[in-house]
Order: structure tokens, then C-alpha cells, then sequence
């Protein structure tokens, strides 16, 4: 294993300037995530609606693994898209990012189920453990996508990156959780008076919105915390030139 992926990290972020670029990324490229959120996730609905309509205990656990890859995938998509634009442009197309990420969509499943039980446990333990949990796990998924972690791997990878920023990283999560209630309070508040469809269309409206500002915050954390580079050469080295070969005798 090389040796950036076990050493701690040293670099800092803010909390100001992750969600300044987390909401950069968002402006930019917001028709790309809120057009790809509404088609995987209303074909994921769909599809695992009428799976778990058909009734049965398989087809009822058929439906939840079909949402979890629709989740999986979008995750997968957002880590690439972050990567890609980190240079000030997207290059590559929807359609090309979607097929880098969805090599990464069952070790997401996989991290995502054990990542769940784990905060869960830690939470029911007087709740503090669960928070240091999901902070020093946070950035796990991104492993995967873009370093090719394993689900096991992804956890101890997560963990040295966060390792010395947990305070920053836990106030980005804190940040993102207040902005994403915000936006589904302000639109509940805009629809209940029209009526009970308004009220469906607001939480559909608040889902699309929201869907990409998690996943986003944790890929900017990932890559500002020295992220993706496992692997690979340092830009100087390979920049310099070979030594001169000694003079003949």
C-alpha cells in the first residue's frame, strides 16, 4: 500500500472555503446534477415502486437494492464530475462520467450498508461515538470512486484523510445538513398552503435540489484533504529531466 494512503494528512481545509466551492461546483454544473438526480432517481422510483408494488419478500428486497444502486451510482457520478471540474472545466460528457463511476456502484453499496450500521451503532451509544463515526468515515465513498478503494480499505483511507481536520470536516457536514433542512423547510412552508399536491411537488422539488449538496461537500473535502493521488507521481518529478549520463573513460 503506498505510503500516502496510511500517513496523516498535512494539509488543512475551512469550512468556509469547502462550502464556497461545494456551492461553486453546484452553480456551474447545476443543470448536469439536477437533470442526472431527477433521471436516476425518478427511474430508481419507479422501478423499485413497482417491484415492492408486486409484493413478495424478494421483489420487497429487490426494491431496495435497486435504490441503493440508483444512490450508489449518483454518488459515483458526483465524485467524477467534482474531479473532472477541478481543473476550472468539465471535459468529459454526462454519459462519460456515469460509466467511470459505475465500476464503484457495488463496493458503494457495500461501504454504504456497513457505514449505515456502524453511525447507527455509534449513535444509540450516547450519540458521540456515531458523530465521530460519520466524520472520520465521511469521505470513504470518494475513496472508492476515485482511488479504487475497497469498502473495507475506504474506511482506514477516510479516516487518515479526516485525521487532523475533524473539525472542519464535521462543520462542513453540520453546514450542508442546516443548508439542505433549510431548503426543504422554506419550500414545506411555500406549499402548504396551495394544497396536498403542492406538498408532493415541494418534497419532489427539495429532493432534486438537494441530492447533489452532500455528496458535492464530501468530494471537495476528499480532494482538498490531498485525496486521488494515491498512485501517482508527484507533477515535478515526472516534469524533470533525466540526470546526464556520465562522461565516457
Amino acid at each position: 500500500m503506498s505510503t500516502e494512503a496510511t500517513s496523516a494528512p498535512d494539509r488543512r481545509i475551512s469550512v468556509g472555503d469547502v462550502i464556497n466551492e461545494t456551492f461553486s461546483i453546484y452553480g456551474q454544473q447545476f443543470l448536469p446534477l439536477i437533470g442526472s438526480a431527477i433521471v436516476v432517481f425518478v427511474v430508481v422510483g419507479i422501478l423499485a415502486g413497482l417491484l415492492q408494488a408486486a409484493g413478495g419478500a424478494i421483489l420487497v428486497l429487490l426494491a431496495s437494492a435497486v435504490r441503493l444502486a440508483g444512490e450508489a451510482l449518483y454518488v459515483g457520478f458526483v465524485v467524477k464530475l467534482v474531479e473532472d471540474v477541478r481543473d476550472g472545466r468539465r471535459d468529459q460528457e454526462i454519459g462519460d462520467i456515469f460509466s467511470a463511476a459505475a465500476p464503484s456502484i457495488l463496493p458503494l453499496i457495500a461501504f454504504g450498508i456497513l457505514f449505515g450500521i456502524g453511525v447507527a451503532l455509534g449513535l444509540v451509544l450516547i450519540i458521540v461515538p456515531g458523530l465521530i463515526l460519520l466524520t472520520f468515515w465521511s469521505v470513504g465513498a470518494p475513496a472508492i470512486v476515485a482511488e479504487g478503494a475497497g469498502p473495507i480499505a475506504a474506511f482506514g483511507r477516510s479516516w487518515n484523510l479526516v485525521r487532523g481536520n475533524a473539525w472542519s470536516v464535521f462543520g462542513v457536514l453540520v453546514v450542508v445538513l442546516l443548508i439542505v433542512i433549510a431548503i426543504g423547510i422554506v419550500l414545506g412552508v411555500i406549499a402548504t398552503p396551495i394544497g396536498n399536491g403542492a406538498i408532493i411537488g415541494a418534497s419532489i422539488i427539495s429532493g432534486a435540489i438537494t441530492a447533489p449538496i452532500f455528496a458535492l461537500a464530501v468530494s471537495v473535502v476528499f480532494f482538498d484533504l490531498g485525496g486521488g493521488r494515491v498512485g501517482e507521481a508527484p507533477a515535478e518529478a515526472a516534469a524533470q529531466p533525466p540526470p546526464p549520463s556520465a562522461p565516457a573513460a
